[in-house]
């Protein structure tokens, strides 16, 4: 390749190759482990062209996971598809994305490496672990659930705790135990809503 077409090639698209390179790595050897000075070289692009992109790491990470949200490459996503029944995104909370090895919620990854919870980070991944929760909240309530705040932070909380012992395990298929609880709560919380429905509708034509 020419030196004109190499420079052509690097000019073009910096900061998504960035971008792409800091997934990269990020994935691979975690958030801390990575220097700035790397994702230059992986990119490949100038350290000048790196930090007119990112004047910071802070400003990185939060650019890597506001990417994620973007490209749907996350749990979260599955709950805004209008395309599928309501309880059906809940169910796909529990699935893993294909990926080898197996990795678990990047928003918690990022606050575990930066636990200052005042830091940009740190805030931006607790923005995104709400909205699931806000999501969630919307689906239970189509459902005709009475309490969707109470049962909406226990589902995150069974699909972030799977999420987590998937990566550990390196089991993408973990997220089957988590679902038939969710399974279970999503029931009992619809029977809880049909028995106060029905008790309601007595009482009031006595």
């Amino acid at each position: 390749m020419s030196t004109t077409a190499t420079a052509s090639r690097r000019g073009r698209g910096g900061r998504e190759r960035i971008l792409a390179a800091a997934a990269r790595l990020f994935a691979t050897q975690g958030i801390g482990a990575t220097g700035m000075e790397q994702v230059a070289e992986q990119a490949p692009v100038s350290k000048r062209t790196l930090y007119a992109h990112f004047r910071t790491k802070n400003d990185l990470v939060i650019a890597h996971l506001q990417d994620l949200v973007l490209s749907g490459a996350t749990l979260e996503d599955a709950l805004t598809r209008e395309d599928i029944p309501p309880r059906d995104r809940i169910r796909r909370l529990f699935d893993q994305p294909d990926a080898a090895p197996v990795r678990g919620c990047p928003f918690i990854d990022a606050a575990a490496e930066f636990p200052d919870p005042e830091s940009a980070v740190h805030s931006y991944a607790r923005e995104q672990k709400l909205r699931m929760v806000a999501l969630i909240v919307d689906l239970v309530t189509q459902l005709g659930c009475r309490e969707p705040l109470l049962l909406a932070e226990q589902l995150a909380t069974l699909a972030d705790g799977a999420a987590s012992r998937a990566m550990v395990l390196d089991d993408p298929d973990y997220g089957r135990h988590a679902r038939a609880a969710a399974e279970i709560l999503l029931d009992q919380a619809l029977r809880e809503s049909t028995g106060a429905t029905g008790a309601n509708s007595s009482t009031a034509t006595d």
